[in-house]
């Protein structure tokens, strides 16, 4: 369950006889999840002895101290965070508004209760070589039950979101009590700190197992209303013989549930993981605003034209507001904006200018998430359309899969050519480069040469006189 050196550290400490493992690790422990952060909180020792005889250990660090925390880093390079049990007590709005006293004297039974939910209430005896579960977290965890710990938890209204991304990161759903409790806190919503509430939603994105479950537990519990552009997509009408399985809410989580299905999703690093995850919440954004009737082929249908560009702006709209940085805006918006583009076949043209207008996100993670998108429809057969297999595949053969094109045509190819840095020099490479994206040149020497025939351009007899092309 821990490094050897911790196991040595634990045991070969006199002041640390009553140390335990807890939190995230034990609960991941038991899941068999791997996990690299390790917990220890240790009872009947000071802060100050705490900090005293960890030092034969390695570097420690004290920044922590306000909050009983003290981080030792081995000669390995492993950080562990151990921590003396504190009580909190809320005096003021806010995450700020907490006064923390810590007391080496509390008991085992009342630091866990202070924790959020009974899957990290649990703690792991390094001595016995048995878990210490005071509150029936380990039951909870095999029945995938979400239950918050005691009355405290509604004193730090951050929970609940800690809660959305437990649920999707964990298949689980909140008891009953548990959700009524985060209801009536709903309010406490506007004391969180907005980089707080996008560390929850960027957890969640990057580390669902099953993120549906996280969205419900949203749902369940009110907080939705927080976040309009996904509460509208309750009830949101769709045409059921494309979409039979309901609202596109319904729609909306089958897809995200399909993204991190996938094993190139998986297999993404991070911030990308997040990005896709996100484009996938995201992407049917914009149909609440434009789902019309309409009489097609004389049939009465449901759609939603234009949702597309309308998505693009509620997803900006949403990510600013939990105040997500440009980098991931950057990626998400375009995503959202061509989620339909493989309904035509694409074309080594259209290629091309895609991977631009994705910049700088690219094609393979569009396939993706466009890919989600089709399989989030059950009970229709999960089919990949053959226009995104075909536009994956095509991509690769251009080297634009994973980045857009970059201009062949430079200014230091220019400058012999008499062309001067200025507004011509830009005019050129723009045209050039349009030229480029139609598939008209692909190299340097095809491109002055296509240069020297546009007669329409600035310095086109100076241009063709050097190269010797013929007009």
């Amino acid at each position: 369950m821990m490094p050897s050196e911790l196991h040595q550290i634990l045991t070969d400490t006199p002041a640390l006889h009553q140390a335990y493992l807890v939190g995230g690790c034990v609960r991941d422990w038991l899941l068999d999840i791997p996990n690299k952060d390790f917990d220890i909180e240790v009872f009947g020792v000071s802060y100050a002895d705490l900090s005293a005889a960890l030092v034969r250990w390695g570097r420690t660090d004290t920044v922590g101290r306000s909050f009983g925390v003290v981080k030792l880093t081995t000669g390995t390079g492993r950080t562990y965070d151990f921590t003396v049990p504190r009580r909190d007590s809320k005096v003021a709005p806010g995450h700020k508004g907490f006064n923390v006293e810590c007391d080496p004297d509390i008991s085992p039974l009342d630091a866990s209760a202070r924790r959020d939910f009974t899957i990290n209430s649990m703690m792991y005896d390094p001595r016995q070589k048995c878990v210490i579960d005071f509150h029936g977290g380990r039951r909870d965890l095999e029945q995938r039950i979400l239950r918050h710990t005691s009355a405290a938890f509604s004193e730090d209204p951050l929970r609940v979101l800690r809660g959305m991304q437990f649920a999707g990161r964990f298949g689980l759903h909140g008891s009953p009590e548990t959700i009524q409790l985060c209801a009536d806190i709903h309010c406490g919503f506007h004391e969180l700190a907005v980089e707080r509430v996008r560390e929850e939603w960027f957890k969640w994105a990057a580390r669902s197992a099953i993120p549906s479950a996280g969205l419900k537990f949203l749902a369940a519990t009110g907080w939705i209303r927080h976040f309009p552009e996904i509460n509208d997509l309750i009830n949101a009408r769709q045409d059921l013989e494309w979409h039979p399985e309901g609202d596109v809410f319904s729609h909306t989580c089958h897809v995200c549930d399909a993204l991190c299905a996938m094993a190139k999703w998986k297999a993404a690093d991070e911030t990308s993981r997040i990005a896709m995850m996100l484009a996938a919440l995201a992407h049917d954004f914009g149909k609440p605003q434009t789902t019309i009737d309409a009489i097609k082929n004389g049939r009465l249908r449901i759609t939603s034209p234009g949702h597309s560009e309308v998505g693009g702006l509620l997803a900006e709209q949403f990510l600013n507001r939990i105040d997500a940085p440009r980098n991931i805006v950057q990626r998400v918006v375009p995503l959202v904006l061509n989620h339909l583009v493989h309904l035509q076949s694409p074309t080594d043209h259209m290629i091309r200018r895609l991977a631009r207008r994705l910049e700088p996100e690219n094609i393979r993670d569009l396939c993706m998430v466009m890919a989600a998108d089709a399989l989030g429809r059950p009970p229709l057969a999960p089919i990949i359309p053959e226009n995104i297999t075909r536009l994956e595949s095509m991509a690769q053969t251009f080297n634009l899969h994973d980045q857009a094109p970059h201009p062949i045509l430079l200014g230091r190819h220019l400058l012999p050519l008499g062309v001067a840095p200025g507004p011509v020099m830009g005019e050129m490479l723009h045209a050039a480069f349009e030229a480029q994206m139609n598939g008209e040149f692909f190299t340097v020497d095809e491109a002055l040469q296509w240069l020297g025939r546009q007669t329409q351009l600035p310095l086109a007899n100076q241009i063709r006189r050097q190269l010797n092309t013929p007009s």
